[in-house]
């Protein structure tokens, strides 16, 4: 579980599911449209907020264990995975949750520690092939 209350004073500290890597979260509620901030390093990677709740809807349909699958933007997410899911054209964005072109990957390595977090997922932490799924 991650340190922080997910605003911007006071972001969440978190690892990445293989634990190789620290990162920060927030919510920015009052950005058009509300984004998740992620800040790893020097670099800052922002999402749709709306993937939160759109991931533990699907996660909670589907019932079972899902692969993360993490990839960069400039790589193809494997089917069937988590990230594949949030590059989809049928998911509910229609299309990537990655706001900016170029930093819009690597969904399912910093989204589902928030939702870990948030009490809303279970996320395994092996070194890879990590999967998850709702609580």
């Amino acid at each position: 579980m991650g340190k922080g209350s997910g605003t911007k004073e006071s972001p969440w500290s978190l690892k990445t599911p293989s634990g190789l890597s620290s990162f920060q979260a927030y919510r920015e509620e009052q950005a058009s449209p509300p984004l998740l901030v992620v800040t790893v390093g020097s670099t800052t990677l922002q999402y749709q907020l709306r993937c939160l709740e759109d991931l533990r809807s699907m996660l909670k349909t589907r019932g079972d264990w899902m692969a993360l699958g993490s990839a960069d933007e400039q790589k193809p997410a494997a089917p069937g995975t988590v990230e594949a899911w949030a590059r989809a054209s049928d998911n509910p964005v229609g299309g990537w949750y990655g706001v900016k072109k170029g930093l819009r990957g690597r969904f399912a390595n910093y989204v589902p520690p928030v939702m870990e977090a948030l009490g809303w997922a279970e996320v395994e932490h092996q070194p890879k092939n990590n999967r998850m799924r709702a609580k």
